[in-house]
């Protein structure tokens, strides 16, 4: 009888395994945009619910600016805008833009329109 060798598998294999997955999931947790205690207030107070799609364009928004180096930046989409630290994947600030009128955002390095 002819038994097929198969590769065992060594404590380096498995730990190779572990370590990818937990860039995986690093990775995947760091492409999620999430929103401070402030930003949760503010959608609430001005009845702002993001759709799917509205959170994805943030997400690749995110990724965009963070490709150019950015750190903080300001990203636009349609009537909202959304202050956004971009190193920590995280939204400061929203708003809806007809209450910006006479606002000025400061501490930012970039704008985005989506």
């Amino acid at each position: 009888m002819y038994y097929p060798k198969q590769p065992l598998k060594t404590a380096q294999n498995q730990e190779t395994t572990k370590s990818s997955f937990a860039d995986q999931l690093k990775q995947t947790l760091q492409s999620q945009v999430s929103f401070s205690h402030h930003a949760k207030v503010r959608l609430q107070q001005h009845g702002i619910s993001l759709s799917d799609h509205q959170l994805q364009k943030l997400n690749d928004g995110v990724a965009s600016a963070r490709e150019k180096g950015s750190k903080e930046s300001l990203m636009l989409m349609k009537d909202l805008a959304f202050v956004v630290s971009v190193k920590n994947n995280k939204v400061i600030t929203a708003m809806k833009q007809d209450s910006m009128e006479n606002q000025i955002v400061t501490n930012i390095d970039s704008a985005l329109i989506l």
